[in-house]
């Protein structure tokens, strides 16, 4: 992934009843979005080296709001996450560029690193994959320049308030040895690497005299989306048992969120596509693969289908802008298909959204963090609120303070089903 080599994956295909499971490739100051509360002070500049130096605690995150608790009858922010699946700094310069654009536009994100990319070619058998041979990764691995390149774009993007997921190594797809296959253990065992990937970047690349990552990824790395979006079951076990706090590898509608093993359910939704009678997954891949089936279809159609993917998102967004305020999520991936049409999408939509009162662009953490911080009955009536639907007699009503004597419910609120799966 140096800046004359590209890293490509071989896209595994998944079925949906309307649509496609997303697969993952490489493709000023910040802020939570246009309006919320008033932001953390400042933190000291401390830094105390861990490990080899490949990282560091530097004190808490800038560029962060504090969470609040919603008044009675407040209605809700509208909160939209934009994340990138491995994300990596190439030729292409997307992921320097798109930090960019969140400063721009107030925009802050979730980045799901992919651990090969930190890791050089002649160290990869360093990398033990479950059910492969060591050294062996589908997205291939990179080289010192690339590791540099891509070090640097990460150092950045968290002091700016954004965060730094992990995608996991050798993103493996399919149903013979891909990571559906791989067990809660084998799931321990590809965070556990990918985590040292991370750690010990600058001892695996020699870079030594590089400046370190400004966080301790231990405590950084709380949430992921899997490859292809499988092996979900067994991952969402395996970080339940390590403590992380959110997921967002299945497939939901665009209601609120639950918790699935104390987890977060921050999964991809589905949304529609302009002009089809159906809908499908919240991400550029699912889009293509509807539009064109290749990453490199009839050029005429560039500008049709990025306007297409853009109108869908504008459309989720609406639908819940004006109606349940359901967080919306996308996923994205920082790659040139059909001419970079849906990176132009992605910019534009950016910049529609993120500036609309009461609109936060913000990162999975920022919303877990805001989520953990609201009253659990609250949120289950948020949930029973259906796509698109307002509360009939308006907020003020729907979320006003229970009377004195019903503050201790013989029964607690129970939330809405979560929504059918489309796989």
């Amino acid at each position: 992934m140096a800046a004359t080599k590209r890293i490509t994956v071989g896209a595994a295909v998944v079925a949906l009843t309307a649509g496609l499971a997303g697969c993952s490739a490489l493709g000023g100051t910040a802020t939570e979005g246009a309006a919320g509360p008033r932001k953390a002070a400042p933190p000291k500049n401390v830094v105390r080296l861990i490990g080899d130096g490949s990282t560091a605690f530097t004190g808490a995150q800038p560029g962060l709001r504090k969470p609040e608790r919603l008044a009675p009858g407040q209605k809700p922010p509208q909160f939209v996450v934009f994340s990138w699946d491995g994300a990596g700094e190439d030729s292409q310069k997307l992921f320097s560029h798109f930090r960019k654009v969140g400063k721009k536009h107030g925009a802050t994100m979730t980045y799901f690193l992919s651990g090969v990319y930190l890791l050089p070619e002649d160290k990869s058998t360093l990398y033990d994959p479950p059910g492969h041979s060591p050294g062996r990764s589908d997205i291939g691995f990179n080289d010192t320049e690339g590791i540099r390149a891509t070090v640097r774009e990460l150092r950045g993007a968290w002091q700016e308030g954004n965060e730094i997921g992990t995608h996991f190594n050798g993103h493996f797809c399919g149903p013979e040895s891909g990571v559906g296959t791989w067990s809660v253990e084998d799931w321990k065992s590809e965070i556990t690497q990918a985590k040292a990937f991370v750690k010990k970047w600058k001892t695996n690349a020699g870079l030594g005299a590089e400046s370190p990552l400004p966080f301790d990824y231990d405590k950084e790395l709380i949430g992921a989306r899997t490859p292809c979006l499988e092996g979900r079951k067994n991952f969402v076990q395996a970080a339940s048992d390590l403590g992380w706090r959110y997921d967002t590898s299945g497939v939901n509608n665009q209601v609120w969120p639950g918790k699935d093993h104390g987890l977060w359910d921050l999964s991809l939704q589905m949304i529609p596509i302009p002009g089809r009678s159906f809908e499908t997954l919240s991400m550029d891949y699912n889009f293509m693969v509807n539009q064109s089936g290749t990453t490199k279809g009839d050029p005429s159609m560039h500008q049709e289908w990025g306007d297409q993917f853009r109108d869908g998102m504008l459309e989720a967004f609406d639908r819940a802008y004006d109606g349940n305020r359901a967080p919306l999520v996308i996923g994205n991936h920082f790659e040139s298909w059909n001419g970079q049409t849906y990176m132009r999408a992605i910019e534009e939509t950016i910049a529609k959204v993120c500036g609309k009162t009461d609109v936060r662009c913000v990162s999975f953490r920022q919303l877990a963090d805001w989520l953990d911080a609201q009253d659990p009955a609250q949120l289950a009536k948020l949930r029973t609120l259906k796509v698109g639907e307002a509360p009939k007699a308006g907020w003020p009503a729907f979320l006003a303070a229970q009377p004195a004597s019903s503050a201790r419910p013989s029964s607690p609120a129970t939330p809405s089903a979560k929504p059918a799966s489309a796989t």
